[in-house]
Formats: C-alpha cells, sequence, structure tokens
C-alpha cells in the first residue's frame, strides 16, 4: 500500500506542478467566480472529506475494540461523506459543462473577457479533479466491501482502508487550495 500511496503522491504532485507552471506561465487565466458555482460550494465539499477522515478514524478505534457493528456504522457514515463529497464535485462538473468549459473549450463569455485565454484551463482543473474524484469513488467502493465483510476482515484490513482515506484526503488539501482558493487571490 504504502508503494501505491507514493506512486499516486508523485502522480499527483506532477499533476499540481504542471497546473502551477501552465497557470504562471499563461498571460490570462480565467477568475474563479466567473467557473466556480462558488467558493463556498467547494469548502463544503471540503469539509465533507475532513468530517469522513474523522470518521475513519473512529472506524479504526472502533475495529482496534473488535467492536464490529461500530466499525461498520463508522466506515459506512465514511462512506456518506465521500459519496456526498462526490455528488457535489459532479454537480460542479454538470455546471461548468453547462457553461461551456470543457478539456477542450473555454465559454464564449470568457473569450470574450479573455482573448488569450488558454484552453489548458479546462484540460488541467478536470484532469486533477476527475482523478481526485475517481480516488475518492474508489476509496468508496473498497470501504464498501470492508463494511460488507467486516466479521470477515481483519484490523489491518480496516486500517489499509484508513490509509488509503486519509491519503484521498490529504491530497484534496493541496487541490482545493491550489485551484480554489489560490486563484481566488491571483487577480487578473
Amino acid at each position: 500500500m504504502w508503494l501505491f500511496i507514493v506512486s499516486d503522491a508523485l502522480t499527483f504532485t506532477a499533476l499540481l506542478m504542471g497546473y502551477s507552471y501552465v497557470r504562471a506561465s499563461s498571460e490570462q487565466w480565467p477568475e474563479p467566480f466567473h467557473f466556480y458555482p462558488s467558493i463556498i460550494f467547494s469548502t463544503v465539499m471540503t469539509l465533507c472529506l475532513l468530517a469522513s477522515s474523522f470518521t475513519m478514524v473512529m472506524a479504526v478505534k472502533a475495529s482496534a475494540r473488535k467492536d464490529r457493528q461500530g466499525t461498520r456504522r463508522w466506515i459506512l457514515a465514511t462512506m456518506l461523506g465521500g459519496l456526498l463529497f462526490l455528488g457535489l464535485h459532479i454537480t460542479e462538473w454538470k455546471h461548468l459543462i453547462d457553461e461551456g468549459l470543457t478539456p477542450k473549450t473555454l465559454p464564449a463569455e470568457w473569450l470574450r473577457e479573455w482573448p488569450n485565454a488558454t484552453y489548458l484551463f479546462g484540460s488541467t482543473f478536470f484532469a486533477i479533479t476527475g482523478l481526485h474524484m475517481f480516488h475518492v469513488l474508489t476509496g468508496v467502493i473498497y470501504l464498501g466491501v470492508i463494511a460488507l465483510r467486516v466479521r470477515r476482515m481483519s484490523h489491518e484490513d480496516v486500517e489499509i482502508g484508513g490509509l488509503y482515506w486519509h491519503f484521498v484526503d490529504l491530497v484534496w488539501m493541496f487541490v482545493f487550495p491550489m485551484i480554489y482558493l489560490l486563484s481566488v487571490f491571483r487577480g487578473k
């Protein structure tokens, strides 16, 4: 698991460094409130993941006490946080696509305001957030397997699930400020 986490950490590091380079070297970069439904919306997504990290800690503690029902309850709560995050993110993506933002296109309104804007914004945004959503979905599925088989799973299995879940949450703690918050303070 550690090798997988290190390789994934390197992948996200490379993507975020690439995003930073493209953003810094672009003549014009979209302003955040032109494309994000709201910074509050993405903050709620972040709170869902933070809360799910807490519930995962509680699942690991319940597993250590051999409290199978408690473990299952806390894992299901963690999965709920992950599913809420995914639902909010899909809603955000739908809003952006409806506005005309895709990996290959920018909304016409943006092109009027920023005629030299790069199309790389959509590509990097969807690549980074899409890869992260895939990891959250993988985590939810893995936790679902643990919840269904909690009686046959060892404490180590729950700990490994927790390790993966905390990694996914940690990655978001870098993605969120880099893509959402730093864009707010970038200015034109």
